[in-house]
């Protein structure tokens, strides 16, 4: 026990029930701690052996933890929490509104650098993973273009829009990669494509007795900032098939660098990175743990401040040594 890293879980969501199931897959970590807002009695896991504290009594444990996974969202609750976390733990977070990350980053580096701890930030799949390949693969070939395309998987953010309009009961949206633009891409055509062009949106919605199917659709289609840009149909569905069909949070993707090298720029080349997710939280959170350790090795080193997934190297990333990572891996 003395070796391991010793992990914390802040927020009990999908995200950190996944967190939770990744920390166990992983023998060199162990979950010491669960934090909640709820009330602790109530918070039920799927680990009863570890204690639950509300999180007023957070610091109050701040030298049994190595890291303290943040598993709140985006909107509200890591923007405050994981600058004010990372003043007294090493911390790492999902942060993944793409337009704000300089001024979270920015935040927790001043809190990170003054406790002498790590934030890494903005850590998952996208942010994160595919961030990680759109450097490299820019890098490689300078001379290209970079096409990401999501899905197909559910959109929670969408899904919670939808469900937000008067009238309907629950709704789960996926977002759906158009395959001949995708098609187009890997030709090497190197298309210019809009937003409409590069993915369609797919909506399956449950409302109520006497609701307006039409109204609602309407307002489906015509949202700003969600589906006013994209082709996008509505199944209006029981909530028995909702439930039967639609249970689960897949997702994925693709991200693709095409471009040309040589003498003359006439030799294509092309690198395509792919992720097929049955479980977008859990993927996340594995994730997640991942850079976790990275986070706790790095700050042994006296390395401090906020990271992102572009300042951590691979090597800390796994449980294995340098010896067998080049035996091994290489």
């Amino acid at each position: 026990m003395s070796n391991k890293i010793r992990a914390a879980i802040l927020g009990y969501g999908n995200l950190g029930r996944g967190t939770e199931l990744a920390l166990r897959q992983n023998p060199d970590m162990q979950l010491v701690a669960f934090f909640t807002r709820r009330d602790p009695s109530t918070l039920k896991t799927q680990s009863p052996e570890v204690p639950v504290y509300h999180i007023d009594d957070i610091l109050s444990k701040k030298d049994d933890i190595d890291v303290l996974f943040i598993c709140g969202g985006s909107a509200t609750d890591l923007p405050k929490q994981t600058p004010e976390y990372a003043k007294y733990f090493n911390v790492v977070d999902s942060f993944d509104t793409h337009a704000k990350i300089p001024e979270h980053f920015a935040a927790c580096d001043a809190s990170a650098k003054e406790s002498g701890k790590i934030a890494l930030i903005s850590v998952g799949w996208d942010p994160g993973m595919f961030s990680l390949q759109r450097l490299l693969s820019g890098a490689i070939i300078p001379d290209g273009s970079d096409y990401t395309f999501w899905g197909r998987g559910v959109s929670q953010g969408h899904s919670d829009a939808i469900r937000r309009i008067d009238g309907v009961i629950d709704a789960k949206q996926y977002t759906v990669p158009v395959e001949s633009a995708m098609d187009r891409v890997r030709s090497g055509e190197n298309p210019v494509l809009t937003t409409r062009e590069k993915h369609t949106r797919e909506c399956y919605v449950v409302v109520e007795d006497g609701a307006d199917k039409e109204r609602i659709e309407r307002e489906i289609k015509t949202m700003p900032n969600y589906f006013a840009d994209y082709d996008t149909t509505v199944y209006f569905v029981t909530k028995e098939v909702l439930d039967r069909d639609h249970a689960g949070i897949p997702h994925g993707g693709f991200v693709i660098r095409t471009g040309v090298t040589g003498k003359d720029h006439e030799t294509k080349q092309m690198i395509e990175y792919s992720l097929k997710l049955g479980s977008n939280p859990e993927f996340t959170a594995s994730v997640l743990v991942a850079y976790g350790r990275a986070a706790v090795r790095m700050n042994r080193e006296g390395i401090s401040g906020a990271k992102t997934v572009f300042d951590v190297p691979p090597a800390y990333l796994s449980p294995l040594s340098g010896e067998e990572i080049r035996k091994k891996l290489l």
